[in-house]
């Protein structure tokens, strides 16, 4: 097991008291595997991947019953060994490189820096100019074909898709086991989208390195993807293979999320409205008891108010008093 995430909670201060942000995450990542997150805007996906990382507010408390890195406790850890794992075992790209890449330095200096000595095993005298063939190879492995002129650009000179390669080969520089890609595609047009995503599994494919994609939504996952997990409101609703969370997903939430992508929405009439969740989600200060997603779930009861344990089944496991095959069931019933 690469990653291990049980029970995981993280608590903010707010004006009206502690609020937990994360609620009781649990997340497993395979060696080798392509994981992809998908939650809408304020979810907690990218708090999880904070978690992993080290990087929560240092005001907040987080809690968890386990936290492993390839079986190592990443809470137990100091600052110090923190960041001996943090950018050369586990390493993260976010959305709008250009922001996160230093605006003072170029893209050369920058992959420089990135490089650790062992991974060039050069001479000390020679080790600048390993370094820049090195860079010049990463560059090459992301497609750059202009590769001399973005290693001597500034990142506010770079196109987004470009802008992105950089970042990741600066992420993957020391060929970590863990690649977290924090919405890597937002905002990009569909050929460049697909290029990176491309790049993504042709890293995956050759250095066999894990994944964990996250997204807002289910049009823009991985084809390569093994397993999804859905969040929402900082809780985890279901995990399952891609096949099954795609095509009979048992939470509510998954199943609103396949109706409202757009391979579900291609079939619409003009002017037909699309299918949403009714209501909106809560804020920090009112975060519903029991299941999050029970005032707009269509299927909630009673019940709903306690927060229902882990179900699990096969390749899958799902958080629901009433998955969606209970209620197809009883739908059946009543119409007969």
């Amino acid at each position: 097991m690469l990653i291990d995430i049980r029970n995981l909670s993280i608590y903010a201060d707010t004006p009206t008291g502690e609020v937990r942000v994360l609620d009781r995450v649990s997340l497993q990542i395979e060696e080798g595997e392509i994981h992809t997150l998908v939650g809408e805007s304020g979810s907690g996906k990218s708090l999880i991947a904070r978690a992993i990382m080290g990087f929560v507010n240092p005001l907040w408390r987080v809690q968890a019953d386990r936290l492993w890195f390839r079986g190592i406790d990443l809470l137990n850890l100091t600052a110090k060994q923190r960041r001996e794992i943090i950018g050369v075992d586990i390493a993260m790209i976010f959305q709008d490189a250009a922001r996160y890449l230093d605006p003072n330095t170029t893209v050369l200096e920058q992959l420089r820096e990135a490089i650790l000595d062992e991974d060039v095993k050069a001479k000390f005298g020679q080790r600048t100019k390993a370094k820049n063939d090195y860079a010049r190879n990463l560059l090459l492995k992301m497609g750059v074909k202009n590769w001399q002129q973005v290693l001597e650009s500034y990142p506010f000179e770079l196109s987004d898709g470009v802008a992105q390669k950089a970042m990741i080969a600066t992420a993957i520089a020391h060929r970590p086991y863990l690649l977290i890609a924090d919405e890597p595609t937002t905002a990009m047009e569909p050929t460049t989208r697909a290029q990176i995503y491309r790049l993504l599994a042709q890293l995956h494919s050759k250095f066999d390195m894990s994944i964990l994609l996250i997204t807002q939504d289910l049009n823009t996952i991985m084809q390569e993807t093994d397993r999804i997990t859905t969040i929402y409101c900082g809780q985890i609703m279901e995990t399952g293979s891609k096949e099954r969370m795609l095509s009979t997903p048992m939470h509510p939430y998954t199943d609103a999320l396949n109706y409202t992508s757009l391979l579900q929405t291609e079939a619409l009439q003009p002017r037909a409205r699309l299918t949403t969740l009714p209501g909106l989600e809560p804020t920090l200060q009112r975060m519903p008891k029991g299941c999050r997603l029970g005032p707009r779930c269509p299927y909630a009861r009673k019940q709903c108010i306690d927060r229902p344990e882990i179900t699990v089944e096969k390749d899958y496991a799902y958080y629901c008093h009433f998955p969606m095959r209970a209620n197809q069931k009883a739908q059946k019933e009543s119409q007969s």
